[in-house]
């Protein structure tokens, strides 16, 4: 039983990922990084520790993202993904 609930879990995270990507470049829009509030994410998170949208517990993290006008992430502060992994893998060097 377990097994089939970890499986769905898998299955149903691997979807809402692979349906949000796009959701990001139609009309104009992408991704930025650390700008979002506590609980203001717009869906998982570059850790893995959640896929679902409202599931931040830390405000400006580097892994959460919100969807925004393309063109204005830096203006507010954000950057691209890869900055993000650049800036979560110095934070875990210590």
């Amino acid at each position: 039983m377990n097994q089939k609930l970890l499986f769905s879990a898998a299955l149903a995270a691997a979807l809402a990922g692979a349906m949000a990507a796009p959701l990001a470049h139609a009309g104009g829009k992408e991704k930025c990084y650390g700008i979002s509030p506590v609980g203001g994410n717009d869906c998982a998170n570059l850790a893995g520790t959640h896929s679902c949208a409202g599931q931040s517990k830390v405000a400006n993290d580097p892994g959460e993202y919100k969807i925004v006008e393309k063109g204005t992430c830096e203006d507010l502060g954000g950057f691209d993904k890869e900055t993000a992994l650049k800036i979560i893998a110095e934070k875990s060097k210590g």
